[in-house]
């Protein structure tokens, strides 16, 4: 049984990280789509825009299905059509080619991200103990090589789709060779608290609810904003504008990599205000930072602050409802990209109307909500995590392969 544990952690943190490398290939070659299908500045935002909201939908609809259809088959399946998608973006030659493909990649995404964190939350049950920043971990890693690989396509000048095939070529029968090992847990019996008739009460999530839309508004800012910040405030070289985001992918790598220990000896509650009051401090040396340097070490504790937020968010909402776990996750999975589509045109619209180091102090207000919130990551006495996190169990659930 405990080998069983183990492959589906392995499988599933592999399609953590084939996601990883899939969507930072496609944020990072946005101006390459653009040139490509000859989107108007104008038009950009709204092909932006329709990704997460599609993906919303993609979110709701998994809450629905997986009353039916476990959550392993939803991930197996949606996977390969988001690398689909993205090779078809790099493919095609027609504006409505492109517009289908990042319709599909915008839907595909949202169940894909949606099953995944199910599945996480579910093998965190199994395993007894914080493993789910171990996922995250390597979703980061993955976009770090997203990133390289764009970098190289980009420096070389290869078209989009001979940057994209390879990528495909290899993740695509590689997760549907991993899917074989997913684990579906089992959940609690519906009747515990946090569940109405074996569904979620939507007041009792509200808090996580808020907490994701925040730290995503943070993640959006550094993403869209820091090489723009670092330049044009801070008075970088073009050069050197590009280094936050790596910096800040890295140090968001780092930081879930050791998470999931300081989870185990000090407890979510902590790790999770830890998080927040570091991420806060971040912004605040990147509003008042008197040069480029200064800029950087605040986008560094940017991201060893907020990448423990989202991992612990989802696993939250797991012991929260334990008998509606996969519903809990759908929905919270939609405010990831709720935060997305407010955080940049948020502040880019406050850095245009009074100043991006002004605008810089919002995020920072936004995301010191969580210590308000903060006992909600609290673990419940009479489950995993209470006090003294139980060992492996025997109870593994369902392989999606009928284990």
């Amino acid at each position: 049984m405990t080998e069983v544990l183990r492959r589906g952690r392995a499988s599933l943190a592999f399609s953590f990280f084939a996601q990883g490398v899939t969507f930072a290939l496609l944020v990072t070659r946005i101006p390459a789509i653009q040139d490509r299908y000859g989107v108007s500045d104008a038009l950009l935002p709204l092909f932006l825009a329709a990704v997460p909201i599609l993906a919303g939908v993609g979110s709701v609809t998994t809450e629905q299905l997986v009353r039916r259809v476990r959550p392993s088959r939803l991930l197996r399946w949606s996977q390969p059509v988001v690398l689909l998608a993205l090779l078809g973006v790099g493919a095609g030659d027609r504006l409505v080619g492109m517009a289908v493909a990042l319709a599909a990649f915008g839907l595909a995404v949202g169940v894909l991200d949606a099953s995944m964190n199910m599945l996480g939350v579910s093998l965190q049950r199994s395993y007894g103990r914080s493993i789910m920043l171990s996922f995250h971990a390597v979703y980061s890693l993955g976009g770090i090589l997203g990133a390289s690989l764009a970098w190289v396509g980009a420096h070389w000048h290869l078209a989009l789709w001979v940057s994209y095939l390879p990528v495909a070529a290899v993740l695509l029968p590689a997760t549907l060779v991993g899917s074989r090992w997913y684990v579906d847990g089992d959940p609690a019996p519906p009747e515990e608290p946090g569940t109405k008739g074996g569904g979620v009460v939507f007041k009792l999530l509200l808090p996580l609810c808020l907490v994701m839309t925040f730290a995503y508004i943070g993640d959006s800012t550094v993403s869209n904003w820091s090489a723009k910040y670092l330049k044009d405030v801070l008075g970088s070289s073009e050069q050197l504008a590009t280094v936050p985001y790596n910096v800040y992918m890295v140090t968001t790598l780092l930081g879930r990599t050791i998470g999931d220990f300081g989870v185990r000896r000090l407890g979510a509650v902590t790790v999770v205000r830890l998080g927040t009051l570091v991420a806060a401090g971040g912004f605040a040396v990147v509003a008042s930072a008197p040069g480029a340097w200064v800029g950087m070490l605040g986008f560094t504790l940017l991201g060893l602050g907020l990448c423990v937020l989202v991992p612990q968010t989802f696993a939250a909402a797991g012991r929260l409802f334990p008998g509606a776990s996969d519903a809990a996750v759908a929905r919270l999975n939609i405010f990831n990209y709720v935060g997305f589509l407010v955080g940049s045109p948020l502040v880019g619209a406050l850095g245009d109307a009074w100043s991006y180091r002004g605008a810089m102090l919002v995020p920072m207000a936004l995301v010191l909500v969580t210590l308000v919130y903060a006992r909600s990551f609290e673990a419940q006495p009479d489950r995993y995590g209470g006090g003294h996190e139980r060992p492996r169990t025997a109870d593994v659930g369902r392989g999606s392969n009928g284990v």
